[in-house]
């Protein structure tokens, strides 16, 4: 009953890319990648993960009518791995999922994910949620996504983007494909939960973005401040128009003789201990833009402290 209410919610999208034929210079579409999707409201947007629709030129939904809409995007959040779209179709056609709650999730609580994968019919994996608060890295930029959901329903490419939902049948997570070695699902699937993916879909509908916060600084591999046996952020560079630079944070160089001068590095903000990169990015997703931080640097060998104000992260075209 579940699988039989919930998928006129789930839809198929196709990534399209333009490329040129060789010989004949004609410009062909061709089919770059493909994932699933889900009815987020009546007015016709579609919410999926950003690497679905990552590189594409024109995006086709089919619902699960089998009927094709063109789609437009409506905004995206490479960070999180989130995407919203928006199709013009008729509102009886439109089945949004009801939105749960993944704050109180348990570890063992059954869950189920669907998904489209060839746009020919849906499929259901079920499983339990054998982890919580788990952390995975956005395959688009790198960056840590927070609190994903860990289930082991198979969770294959196609079924990427598609929705996670609890007994009840209400949405709890977006299913995100993991990377793995051989290609296939091995017994672990991630979620991203749904009271982050709300937030976002809500900017992205409304302002067409999600304005984060930034440092403004370029950091080290962790790997480099390891070698020096440090622990913290070791800052690269920090432009001077950037809100570090403007707070006066200091960057690496060199010197008249080539020599390496360290920049700053920085070991804690707001009292909060940083030992990586994401140590700082898990602290900035809490902060607001136009807020003050404490920065607490280390230079050369003595501490500072340096108030920061946050600016939002330019527009990526």
């Amino acid at each position: 009953r579940l699988f039989k209410d919930n998928t006129p919610s789930v839809v198929y999208i196709t990534n399209l890319a333009v490329r040129q034929d060789a010989f004949t210079l004609d410009v062909l579409e061709v089919p770059q990648g493909s994932g699933s999707g889900f009815v987020w409201d009546k007015l016709g947007h579609i919410v999926t993960n950003f690497h679905v629709i990552r590189g594409a030129s024109d995006l086709r939904v089919t619902l699960a009518d089998q009927s094709v809409y063109e789609a437009q995007v409506v905004g995206f959040d490479q960070d999180k791995d989130v995407a919203v779209l928006s199709i013009e179709a008729p509102k009886d056609k439109l089945r949004p999922l009801p939105v749960g709650v993944s704050a109180d999730l348990l570890v063992g609580q059954k869950v189920y994910a669907i998904g489209n994968p060839f746009g020919l019919d849906h499929t259901l994996t079920t499983g339990v949620i054998s982890g919580l608060r788990r952390e995975i890295s956005s395959a688009a930029t790198g960056r840590p996504i927070q609190d994903v959901i860990q289930t082991d329903a198979a969770i294959n490419p196609g079924n990427s983007g598609g929705p996670l939902l609890d007994s009840s049948g209400n949405l709890i997570g977006v299913n995100t494909a993991i990377y793995s070695p051989s290609g296939a699902s091995s017994g672990v699937g991630f979620s991203i939960p749904v009271d982050t993916v709300g937030g976002i879909v809500d900017q992205l509908i409304q302002f067409g973005k999600v304005t984060r916060p930034i440092l403004g600084i370029k950091f080290a591999p962790d790997q480099s401040v390891e070698q020096l046996g440090l622990s913290g952020v070791l800052v690269l560079d920090a432009p001077p128009n950037g809100p570090a630079g403007k707070a006066g944070l200091q960057s690496t160089k060199r010197d008249a003789y080539g020599r390496l001068i360290l920049g700053d590095i920085i070991t804690s903000v707001n009292g909060t201990k940083v030992a990586n990169g994401s140590d700082l990015y898990r602290i900035l997703d809490q902060c607001k833009v136009g807020e003050t931080v404490t920065v607490e640097v280390l230079r050369g060998d003595k501490k500072e402290k340096i108030a920061v104000v946050l600016e939002p992260k330019l527009d990526e075209t």
